[in-house]
């Protein structure tokens, strides 16, 4: 029985247990032809079908003006586990972007596609295409498990291949079986009587009322962390022997959001539970679902987070709940070693002879830039790949795996006519993620995707003239404080507090397993760089062999070590 079963329960839990398995008016809102947007309520259960309805917020003064409703639109999230996809299916979702959305795709930071601009007679044929194109948004956003996110390591086939079916497996098996997002997005029907309540035998997993909120699942191979597995509710790290995985460490607690000003909300790094045999990793990534489910707060929202559940009663309460449910004891944890979290850019030959080249795709944006043909480029070599593979990373790059060594040439080509990038011109930016921010999402404070390619021109220049231009630090960038693009793990990160006003943070580790510290709060450009600029110069001259920026900081006394999530903001340096 959950610790909340006599507290008031918040809001969303009514919206959820009242919608007749995430139905509620969505289907009749559809059809209203004289507004653009939803029911309020609606839109709460349409994150659980991967849709947000957004509005263009430069447009809201002008429209404000002159009394016009908000430009409303639709973010369709697209769920792809593992980030792995045909080339079909990509020139299909790059047809439904020119054809019913804003014309661009983005690689989100979760190894998923958005698409923006959605106006809402387009909503419904665009998740229709999506489906028709073996792909869907269920569960991409909402109170539910979201997008399984895999290492991508294609090169190295046999452990990418076994990492991928786990991050498959998992989606396939914690996937919401309401037949909902069938009836109002594909078949236009309903199936059921939706006048009786959708009892829990529609949901056997998670029950009338979902989880208490969002859960995130990683699937990680060392030595690489792409995935960031100490960001996240649930992670498996591959226990290698012999390069093959004969076993699986698992994590739980992690996560990244918190509120500005509140400070029992705080970002936390995942703690070890135990390990699990392969055959096991599903039946415990159930479990530990489940005992969120049962006991995460669902009375504040801001609090029903695994980490919450885990950081009230103990790593130790939870394991014992967690085998309980199992029936058998998880093995030891073991603690692996990690070199870095980056993409791994250019061509590189896997071991089967197939060839993998990534590519640089600035803040995930998929379009067609003055020069850079990043949408056409990708649309003439998804036309002409046979057998091959497009892998969405987590840092919002692309790889197209598997091109044989005679289409190899083909490709080098296509990238060349389009201007196409295989990396970036610095270690900072190749190490930089942004979140998407203005104009469309709505809990955005400053920019985010907009602005950072500017400042990080801005701060190259001062680790050029430190020497710095190549050295790799990992750099994140976010409009709120929620935390998208992982910011509170990176060596450097600016969090948005007003349009044009972020919080520094410093002192996260680079290869991910340490959050960072505010440095100062509430800056502009100009104090960023005053800020930066003499720490770049003090790291140039004074770092010990080896030492990354995040430790430098740290043992020259300009941040505190954080060592433990509730200690986030505790000791800061502002």
């Amino acid at each position: 029985m959950s610790d909340t079963s006599e507290k008031k329960l918040s809001r969303n839990e009514h919206i959820k247990a009242e919608s007749h398995g995430l139905r509620g008016g969505i289907a009749e809102g559809l059809g209203e032809v004289i507004t653009g947007q939803l029911d309020e309520d609606d839109t709460q259960l349409t994150k659980f079908h991967g849709i947000y309805q957004q509005d263009d917020r430069d447009l809201r003064p002008e429209r404000g003006r002159k009394k016009m409703e908000k430009a409303f639109s639709f973010m369709a999230r697209v769920r792809v586990p593992g980030g792995q996809m045909t080339p079909a299916q990509w020139l299909a979702l790059d047809d439904i972007a020119e054809e019913r959305a804003n014309g661009t795709l983005r690689i989100t930071t979760r190894q998923a596609i958005q698409f923006h601009g959605i106006i809402k007679s387009n909503l419904r044929p665009a998740i229709n295409s999506i489906n028709k194109a073996l792909l869907d948004t269920l569960a991409a956003c909402g109170d539910v498990n979201r997008n399984v996110m895999c290492a991508v390591n294609p090169y190295e086939t046999a452990q990418h291949a076994a990492a991928l079916k786990l991050a498959e497996d998992l989606s396939d098996h914690l996937s919401p079986r309401t037949t909902a997002y069938h009836e109002i997005w594909v078949d236009g029907e309903n199936v059921v009587d939706t006048s009786r309540d959708a009892g829990e035998e529609d949901e056997p997993i998670y029950g009338r009322t979902y989880l208490p909120r969002k859960f995130k699942i990683t699937v990680a191979v060392p030595p690489q962390n792409d995935v960031d597995v100490y960001a996240h509710d649930l992670s498996f790290v591959a226990i290698l022997q012999d390069e093959q995985i004969i076993g699986w460490d698992v994590l739980v607690g992690g996560g990244m959001g918190m509120t500005h000003g509140e400070t029992d909300t705080f970002p936390r790094t995942a703690d070890h539970l135990g390990s699990c045999t392969p055959e096991q990793a599903v039946d415990v990534a159930e479990k530990v679902l489940i005992v969120q489910r049962d006991y995460g707060d669902r009375s504040v929202r801001k609090h029903a987070r695994l980490k919450y559940t885990i950081e009230t009663h103990g790593i130790d309460w939870f394991r014992r709940e967690v085998e309980q449910r199992l029936g058998y004891t998880l093995g030891l944890a073991h603690v692996p070693v990690f070199t870095g979290r980056g993409d791994r850019y250019g061509w590189v030959e896997g071991d089967n002879g197939a060839w993998h080249v990534t590519l640089f795709i600035e803040s995930g944006r998929i379009k067609d830039w003055t020069t850079k043909r990043i949408q056409s480029g990708m649309r003439a070599i998804a036309r002409m790949l046979d057998g091959g593979v497009i892998i969405l990373t987590p840092n919002q790059n692309l790889t197209i795996a598997n091109i044989s060594a005679a289409q190899k040439p083909v490709v080098e080509a296509l990238l060349a006519e389009h201007d196409m990038a295989t990396t970036a011109d610095t270690g900072l930016r190749r190490n930089a993620m942004a979140c998407v921010a203005l104009p469309t999402c709505g809990l955005a404070l400053a920019e985010s995707e907009r602005y950072m390619p500017e400042l990080l021109t801005v701060l190259e220049g001062e680790l050029a003239g430190a020497g710095l231009r190549e050295d790799e630090i990992v750099i994140r960038m976010t409009g709120c404080p929620n935390g998208c693009a992982r910011p509170y793990l990176a060596e450097i990160a600016f969090v948005g507090r007003g349009p044009g006003t972020y919080n520094l943070y410093l002192g996260g580790s680079f290869n991910g397993d340490r959050l960072n510290k505010l440095y100062r709060a509430d800056v502009g450009q100009d104090a960023i760089v005053a800020a930066l600029g003499p720490l770049f110069r003090d790291y140039a001259g004074q770092r010990q062999p080896g030492e990354r920026f995040g430790d430098f900081v740290i043992r020259t006394g300009h941040v505190a070590a954080t060592t433990a999530g509730n200690t986030f903001h505790q000791d800061v340096a502002a």
